[in-house]
């Protein structure tokens, strides 16, 4: 019996080295390209402040400078879709992160870097390998949740992100730990960046420094080379941000069902023209039938100051709006209910945007009739999604889009009165002067989705007595 165990046993051993053989084999066929040249920064270039980056033998080493902003070594290539890996060693006095799908812009708050960033924290919070949002809306993914991840941090030394950003699914791993697990699609493309954080007069920081080595990527044939996360996802689409919440933005709309919503001339949402589909409010084409048509509808509260945030998205040709201050009860005739207009249509092929009594009032994010936006908004292209943002506070109204502000005007003010005189609105009375209104989103016969509809209203101010 002897002789046959040490056969067994000599041939357990040979699998097992054909075994470990074939997954070495496996392992050198996964396709990486590396980002980090030995000594060489080519393939890279700063953006931001002035702090100092250089490369040896593959390292690249980030140095603080003091009274400069954020700085940021990013790559010259923009990507997509990819599976990155990297290592890190940071200083425990330091913050950091690595910027993916991040951006510059010169209409952007004058080209400031921003997009997600995975998250470097040596601090006791150990939130390394969170999602953060840079100069946009900040925490996405936190790690207060998962002490796993937290306690996988290594201090002072090298640590390891596996990090997969495919669709809108971004999950992040902290030396083979899962730390986050985000489905978000604010930006489906963009350049990586490695973060030194601005240390301002802080001269205890100067001088401080963050290490990265074997950055390497995939961008094809993904599927392959995913990894399972054990983490439950965060979802941000219909659903309020960190920040947001602590802010006291509020849900206009649920994402799921009609509450909170009516038709602007019913007691009760409409019960055609509209449907509810993968989390989307969509006015369906009618194609100029009106027994297809479903009519506006508006909220069933009104509100006096407010910001406003909703995502929209135009199919072509496609006319719509987001009306505010409405009152259903002042006009109730055939048309559409009456209130100032964020003007939602897609300028390159309708013929409203050629036509108005204010050239260019009725282009998209314009107050529809009265004062054109800026012509270099940012606009995404018909099929994709973008942001409007509508502030109104003590009558000072502005219109955004996509984070950036194109127009702004004073509610009952002499030129704005004198607007409205020469206007189609001149025959309402009190046109846009109302102290509270509906917020109304408008059925104009085209297929036009919305979603991520948010409200956020000040708090009212008491005195001491509650009053």
């Amino acid at each position: 019996m002897k002789p046959l165990k040490s056969i067994i046993s000599a041939i357990s051993l040979i699998l097992i080295f054909i075994f470990s053989i074939s997954c070495k084999d496996n392992q050198q066929e996964i396709p990486w390209t590396n980002l980090i040249n030995d000594n060489s920064l080519e393939g890279w270039n700063i953006k931001g402040g002035k702090a100092t980056f250089k490369v040896e033998h593959g390292v690249i080493t980030g140095t603080t400078s003091a009274n400069t902003p954020n700085t940021f070594l990013t790559t010259d290539k923009i990507y997509g879709d990819f599976i990155f890996e990297i290592e890190f060693k940071v200083d425990s006095t330091m913050n950091s992160g690595i910027q993916i799908r991040s951006n510059s812009f010169p209409y952007y708050r004058d080209g400031i870097v921003h997009g997600y960033q995975v998250e470097i924290d040596p601090s006791k919070r150990a939130w390394s390998g969170g999602i953060y949002d840079e100069k946009r809306r900040k925490w996405l993914h936190t790690l207060e949740n998962n002490p796993e991840a937290q306690k996988a941090f290594k201090q002072n030394a090298w640590n390891h992100y596996r990090v997969e950003a495919i669709g809108d699914t971004i999950k992040t791993w902290i030396n083979n730990v899962p730390a986050s697990y985000l489905i978000d699609d604010k930006t489906a493309h963009g350049f990586f960046g490695l973060q030194v954080h601005s240390i301002g007069k802080n001269k205890d920081k100067l001088g401080k420094q963050v290490m990265w080595k074997n950055a390497k990527i995939l961008t094809d044939n993904l599927a392959q080379y995913t990894t399972e996360s054990s983490l439950e996802p965060i979802i941000t689409k219909n659903n309020l941000t960190l920040d947001e919440q602590k802010l006291g933005w509020q849900m206009l709309w649920d994402g799921k069902t009609t509450e909170g919503w009516r038709g602007a001339k019913l007691k009760s949402f409409p019960d055609q023209g509209w449907v509810i589909q993968n989390g989307e409010l969509i006015v369906l084409s009618s194609g100029g039938a009106e027994s297809a048509a479903g009519g506006d509808i508006v909220t069933t509260q009104d509100y006096a100051n407010f910001e406003l945030r909703v995502d929209f998205k135009l199919t072509p040709g496609a006319n719509s709006g987001i009306k505010y201050y409405v009152d259903t009860e002042i006009n109730k005739g055939p048309g559409s209910s009456i209130g100032l207009e964020y003007q939602i249509l897609d300028d390159e092929l309708h013929e409203d945007a050629k036509r108005g009594s204010h050239v260019g009032s009725r282009t998209v994010c314009s107050l529809y009739d009265l004062i054109q936006a800026n012509p270099e908004k940012p606009v995404k292209p018909i099929g994709e999604w973008n942001t409007a943002y509508i502030k109104s506070i003590d009558n000072h109204v502005e219109h955004w889009i996509n984070d950036v502000k194109v127009l702004e005007y004073q509610r009952g003010s002499e030129e704005f009165l004198k607007l409205v005189s020469v206007s189609k609105y001149s025959k309402w009375p009190n046109f846009g002067t109302l102290e509270s209104g509906q917020i109304l989103l408008q059925d104009h016969g085209d297929r036009v989705a919305f979603r991520n509809i948010k409200i956020k209203v000040p708090k009212v101010k008491t005195n001491k007595n509650g009053k």
